[in-house]
């Protein structure tokens, strides 16, 4: 029998106590639809994964091997995923009052 990760999910702290969502509820499906190859409804569920799995390859990448811009990238990388998360949290938010 194999493993589920869903078994495995953190619940969200901020949901249980304050009965409302935080910017990263959602993040733990999404990455679990994306093993799943279910690549859409990530993007559905949380639409900045792909670019904070840019960003972690990019991050571990320049771990091991050191990349020539690696800092301007992952700074631009970072700001967008901010960008994304920020607007997407405030859309979901206004779509629930």
């Amino acid at each position: 029998m194999f493993l589920q990760l869903e078994d495995y999910m953190l619940p969200c702290l901020n949901k249980q106590f304050f009965g409302m969502d935080c910017l990263g509820c959602g993040i733990q499906r999404a990455l679990s639809l994306v093993f799943h190859g279910e690549f859409i409804a990530a993007f559905k569920m949380y639409p900045a994964i792909y670019t904070l799995l840019a960003l972690a390859f990019v991050v571990a990448i320049n771990f091991f091997y050191k990349v020539k811009y690696a800092q301007k990238i992952i700074s631009i990388l970072a700001i967008v995923n901010i960008a994304i998360i920020v607007t997407s949290y405030v859309i979901k938010m206004n779509q629930i009052i």
